[in-house]
């Protein structure tokens, strides 16, 4: 089993990395400018060449604020980038991993967390180039697995968790929204999760996060009483902050159709969150 990771700097796919390379399967991971992911005729010399029988893509524009203007780069990053990947996995008879996001939702939906069938409605630049992404990849090839995720956290710099720590060594307090609820996701949950689905061959669209939902206030405390930070947490209204990008109040997503496809139980985002600190104090 061979295995293509486009994004390689990014935070999942050095997990990915990581757990392939431990479990001593057959990877490539191209520079990025070796796999420019919005040029169709590198991708396809890199797929050509290597023959992947996977291809997953942890490449994404994520800067959500910075899409508002920028969303032409947001869109060839997230658009036409998986089109081209979709591409050359269907002809080169290769499954492709692909990740969406949680901000195809408007958080409008009153009654549970949101189901894979639910109606979408992105509220940003962001959030409509992401689902413009899912469907190119739908459309270009039937052999797919769409995993959309939320909160992502893991080893690096990407995630809320390290930029709380950052803020809180430079303020006295902390401002953070609690009206903004969503699920803190573990880039190894995510791992987990689709490993499995591979093994199983397993394709579709699934909603990917750990159990449960919280606002970021909440997680912030999590985390900031985990690491014994002493810290005035002030919650506050999103609104307060005055970002460019609009974002959905309540997007927490549920897990139920792929445990239940996998026959797993998915931990909690608590769970998740006090393991990854855990071991990054070890």
């Amino acid at each position: 089993m061979k295995f293509l990771i486009a994004g390689k700097n990014g935070q999942l796919a050095q997990a990915f990395i990581r757990r392939l390379e431990a479990r001593s399967l057959d990877c490539l991971v191209p520079d990025e400018a070796r796999l420019d992911i919005t040029n169709d005729a590198k991708v396809e010399e890199v797929v050509a060449s290597y023959k992947p029988d996977i291809i997953i893509n942890c490449a994404a524009y994520n800067l959500v604020d910075k899409a508002e203007e920028d969303h032409g780069t947001a869109f060839k990053v997230n658009e036409l980038g998986p089109r081209n990947l979709a591409h050359a996995a269907k002809k080169h008879k290769a499954v492709i991993v692909h990740f969406g996001s949680d901000y195809v939702f408007d958080g409008r939906k009153e009654n549970g967390l949101y189901v894979e069938n639910d109606t979408v409605n992105p509220l940003n630049e962001y959030g409509k180039s992401k689902l413009a992404g899912e469907r190119a990849v739908r459309e270009e090839h039937d052999g797919h697995l769409i995993f959309r995720l939320s909160w992502v956290f893991g080893a690096g710099k990407q995630n809320f968790i390290y930029k709380l720590g950052e803020w809180s060594d430079r303020s006295e307090f902390l401002k953070i929204a609690c009206d903004e609820f969503s699920v803190p996701t573990s880039t190894e949950t995510v791992v987990d999760v689709v490993m499995k689905a591979l093994d199983q061959g397993v394709t579709g669209l699934y909603h990917l996060t750990n159990s449960g939902y919280c606002s970021r206030y909440e997680w912030a405390r999590l985390i900031l009483k985990h690491q014994g930070i002493k810290k005035f947490i002030r919650p506050v209204s999103m609104e307060s902050f005055n970002l460019p990008a609009k974002r959905p109040t309540f997007s927490a997503m549920s897990n139920e159709k792929i445990a239940h496809v996998l026959g797993v139980a998915i931990p909690t985002w608590e769970e998740a969150v006090k393991a990854f600190l855990r071991e990054g104090s070890a």
